[in-house]
């Protein structure tokens, strides 16, 4: 189990590295809207995340 969270977790640090990787302009502009943004509509952002990856989990094993 622990091994299997460590490579899930290796694996979403390539994956959010990919995009300051290509592209850093686009990412920090992103960034600095994101920063803009009310608690409320971040913690959204965070619920929505969360409920997509729990649902893909459920999908997929």
């Amino acid at each position: 189990m622990a091994s299997s969270l460590l490579v899930a977790f290796a694996l979403m640090l390539v994956l959010e590295g990919i995009v300051p990787f290509l592209a850093p302009a686009t990412w920090r502009e992103t960034f600095l809207r994101l920063a803009s943004l009310q608690n409320g509509q971040i913690r959204f952002i965070g619920l929505a995340s969360m409920l997509v990856g729990v649902v893909l989990l459920i999908l997929f094993l």
